[in-house]
């Protein structure tokens, strides 16, 4: 991740593009994101047949190195540590989640209540 990192910066950093808005970044973000969502518009395809769409898969691919690599300047432009935000929030999310309680919450009703209930809890507490 370090070395993808400062691949990135030295991209930035030679068009002097070192110095962007936090909330220019976050705005490409969120607009390549919507863009990467339109592939999906009028569609509601499951992993096995997107996997199966080599153009689509071409176009996906596009879009979300275009979110991915966004995301990545804004982190390294903020000095973030872009390998240990991703782990700190997986971990959280574990918590969050436990595997034995939601892994089932599209079979089960009882696993999609109690999803709902921690999401909930968590909500409340704003984390």
């Amino acid at each position: 991740m370090k070395e993808l990192e400062k691949k990135i910066h030295q991209f930035l950093k030679v068009r002097k593009w070192d110095n962007l808005r936090p909330s220019d970044l976050a705005k490409s973000i969120m607009i390549e994101g919507a863009e990467l969502l339109e592939l999906f518009q009028w569609e509601n395809l499951l992993l096995k047949d997107v996997k199966k769409n080599e153009e689509k898969l071409k176009e996906i691919k596009k879009e979300l190195a275009d979110v991915l690599i966004y995301a990545i300047q804004m982190s390294v432009l903020l000095g973030f540590d872009t390998q240990k935000i991703i782990y700190d929030k997986i971990a959280h999310v574990d918590k969050k989640y436990p595997a034995a309680v939601v892994k089932n919450r599209f079979r089960d009703a009882k696993s999609n209540s109690n999803y709902w209930r921690i999401k909930k809890e968590y909500r409340k507490k704003g984390l």
